[in-house]
């Protein structure tokens, strides 16, 4: 097994935060809709969710190009709605829960024998959503992006923790996603099977609002 460390946050949450993208909208609408692009607004409060995309992994890898680390199966982002003005704009989210489970994580990192669990620390995060898609995920002030990847290796459990100042990715409303690609996180502790850097990836689709698709206008 080879290395690449995972999150996760987070995406992420690795997670996070709302769907939506190629933007649909139409002035005096609200940023993020719920059953079709230009529908009901969202309300301040409101609970978004999603799961993984059908048939995709989540991975946190060694590199932005390579295919060493951690992969997993089993993802989901909780954000609350915080703020949804009329289009175009930004909404404003917390992202309150980011989670992966482990029994559907592996790694092929050498010596790594597999995942024991993997957090999304120092929630709730912060997330803006604009009118062009672009998703952006911030802590809170005075802290960092942290997730935590607990392995199982030939000598023993390894703890790796990687931090960010932030997170970005995109929303699309073709398929009611927020898709995270390759974005960096620094080793802040962990042994030396802990790569350096993880670049985390992930597609979340359908986010949704109390069982309707959303979207971003």
């Amino acid at each position: 097994m080879r290395k690449r460390p995972l999150l996760a946050l987070a995406a992420a949450v690795a997670a996070f935060t709302v769907a939506a993208a190629v933007p649909a909208s139409a002035d005096g609408g609200a940023v993020l809709t719920t059953g079709s692009a230009g529908g009901t607004a969202a309300a301040a409060g409101d609970t978004l969710t999603a799961p993984l995309a059908t048939g995709t992994v989540a991975t946190l890898y060694s590199s932005a190009t390579g295919t060493s680390g951690v992969k997993c199966t089993s993802s989901q982002f909780t954000a609350k709605v915080t703020g949804n003005p009329a289009a175009p704009g930004t909404a404003t989210e917390s992202v309150t829960a980011h989670t992966f489970d482990p029994a559907g994580c592996t790694s092929n990192v050498t010596g790594v024998l597999g995942v024991t669990g993997i957090t999304i620390d120092n929630l709730p995060y912060d997330a803006t959503v604009a009118s062009d898609g672009t998703l952006t995920v911030l802590p809170p002030a005075g802290s960092v992006i942290q997730a935590t990847a607990k392995l199982r290796t030939l000598l023993g459990s390894v703890t790796c923790v990687y931090q960010a100042p932030s997170l970005t990715g995109h929303a699309g409303n073709a398929d009611n996603s927020i898709t995270f690609t390759n974005q960096q996180m620094t080793k802040s502790s962990g042994s030396s099977l802990c790569f350096a850097n993880g670049f985390f990836t992930a597609k979340y689709a359908p986010v949704t609002d109390a069982g309707a698709p959303v979207f971003v206008n």
